[in-house]
């Protein structure tokens, strides 16, 4: 049986990095929602084509259909071996959904919450817009990103952590620090 996991954190906490290592590293797919959506819009499946429509007009897309596309993805012969879940669930309601849809026999193992500190996070997506040259990174939207994150996502901490499966990571340090913490953390579970 592989593990079942969800990668939590905040904007620049380094999710996208480090579940690429935890991916390799127990062999399970990374699935994250922003890669779905995009493998949708560009397959220009039904799914993708609404999600579109919702992107364009700069609308987050409905839980009904990120649910819809995790369901799909969950139901791939790779994810049967176990997954490190990215970007979804983004609040309490989908974290209800996700748990009837894994159903009591494959509930989630281990939530994964990486926690850095706020000025850090800025700083680093900061430095990030400054090399991509992404000027809409700037530290007005980035504090509001992290507004959003702390009224959305971060109760989804709380949630999990009724079932006792959260872990808390600190996401401070070297890339290879907060990997080792990581991976001591899933082998005490």
């Amino acid at each position: 049986m592989g593990r079942r996991l969800l990668l939590l954190g905040p904007p620049g906490a380094g999710k996208g990095t480090q579940a690429a290592m935890v991916r390799t590293a127990l062999g399970i797919p990374h699935i994250s929602t922003g890669a779905m959506l995009r493998d949708h819009v560009e397959r220009a499946t039904e799914l993708g084509f609404a999600a579109q429509i919702i992107m364009d007009a700069g609308d987050l897309v409905s839980d009904e259909i990120v649910i819809a596309m995790v369901e799909e993805r969950l139901d791939q012969p790779d994810a049967a071996c176990g997954f490190l879940l990215d970007g979804f669930p983004r609040t309490v309601a989908q974290a209800e959904a996700l748990d009837a849809l894994l159903g009591e026999q494959r509930p989630l193992e281990a939530v994964i919450s990486l926690e850095v500190i706020e000025d850090e996070v800025v700083q680093r997506l900061l430095d990030r817009a400054a090399k991509e040259g992404r000027a809409d990174d700037n530290e007005q939207t980035i504090r509001n990103r992290m507004a959003v994150y702390r009224e959305l996502t971060e109760p989804l901490i709380a949630y999990y952590d009724r079932a006792g499966i959260v872990r808390p990571i600190d996401g401070m340090g070297a890339i290879e620090e907060i990997f080792g913490r990581i991976a001591a953390s899933l082998a005490a579970s």
